[in-house]
Order: C-alpha cells, then sequence, then structure tokens
C-alpha cells in the first residue's frame, strides 16, 4: 500500500454504518468509503453549494424551504457540470484499489453517492438561509 493510500484510509477514519455478511459489495464500499468521505467533505460541499446558488440561483434566498429543498436535488441530478465537480471531490480521496473497485460499477456507486449527498445537503437546508459572509 502507497504512503499516499495509508494516509487517506488514516485520515477519512472508520466506516460509517453496519457492515454484514448479508452486505452487498456496494453496500460495504458505501460504509467503508463513501460515508467517511462524504462526512470529511461536508464543509466543502456545503460552501461549493452556496458558490452554485451565489452563481446560477440568485433568488435561493428567498424561497420556501420546499422549494429549497428542491433546488438541492435537481442542482445534484440535473446539473451535469456541478455533479461532476462534486463527484471529483469524492473520487480524488480513494485509495488506489478503491479506485480499481469504483471503475467496476461506477453507475450504481455513483447513484448512491449522489443520493446521499443530496440527503446530507437537505438535512443541512438551514445553513442555506443566507448567503455566507464573504
Amino acid at each position: 500500500m502507497s504512503q499516499r493510500d495509508q494516509f487517506l484510509q488514516e485520515f477519512r477514519g472508520e466506516s460509517i454504518g453496519s457492515i454484514s455478511t448479508q452486505s452487498s459489495s456496494d453496500e460495504i464500499f458505501q460504509n467503508q468509503v463513501l460515508r467517511p468521505i462524504l462526512k470529511l467533505q461536508n464543509d466543502l460541499f456545503i460552501a461549493s453549494f452556496h458558490n452554485y446558488i451565489s452563481k446560477y440561483k440568485n433568488d435561493f434566498y428567498s424561497q420556501s424551504v420546499e422549494k429549497k429543498l428542491y433546488t438541492i436535488e435537481n442542482a445534484i441530478q440535473k446539473d451535469i457540470k456541478f455533479r461532476n465537480a462534486l463527484k471529483g471531490m469524492v473520487i480524488a480521496l480513494f485509495t488506489v484499489e478503491e479506485y480499481e473497485k469504483y471503475i467496476k460499477n461506477s453507475s450504481s456507486l455513483n447513484k448512491r453517492m449522489m443520493n446521499m449527498l443530496i440527503e446530507r445537503l437537505k438535512s443541512q437546508v438551514q445553513l442555506f438561509d443566507t448567503a455566507p459572509v464573504s
């Protein structure tokens, strides 16, 4: 294992979520790799979404909570450029071995990754009530 891979695994910390003998390989990857990375990168995702809002959704702060939740989901599902940027923030913290596992089933893992990210941002919607102070 390379120094980089070892550093990444130690830096991210332990698995989040339960893993059992019945867990699928995608579920194991999700709990061992994706969840710790999403938790670690949370502040960056928040900053990235604030930037997205300022560039593309100027009326976001005046919207109802329901509309904000819809906008979060829609931005990640429909804006391919934004989605790819978020995906890159996660993939950049994969080890080489994790990346090799990821590319074998990237479609399914991307879906899991983006769904978890949508839920993470939605659960913190209150952070998007006002524009950040620069």
